[in-house]
């Protein structure tokens, strides 16, 4: 049985299974809340490697990506692939 984690996670039971197989909370949560929007989406954003380090930069700035401000664009890509 899936516990509840409250009003910030909206899927218990994704969450749950992300986090065993090895998700970090912060990522768990965030594909927990996304629903089914996200299915929608997929596939659809362009590659790291297409965008500009300021675009990078802007996104990992939106996660709160620790370092940001000194990583080089293949370290800003390796950053977000990893939050």
């Amino acid at each position: 049985m899936t516990r509840d984690h409250g009003p910030s996670i909206k899927d218990d039971e994704t969450y749950e299974a992300l986090r065993r197989e090895g998700a970090s909370r912060q990522k768990a949560a965030r594909i927990a809340n996304a629903g089914r929007s996200a299915s929608v989406r997929g596939g659809k954003a362009p590659r790291y490697e297409d965008q500009t380090k300021a675009e990078l930069y802007a996104r990992a700035r939106e996660l709160d990506v620790t370092g940001r401000s000194k990583m080089t664009k293949d370290e800003l890509i390796d950053a977000l692939r990893n939050s």
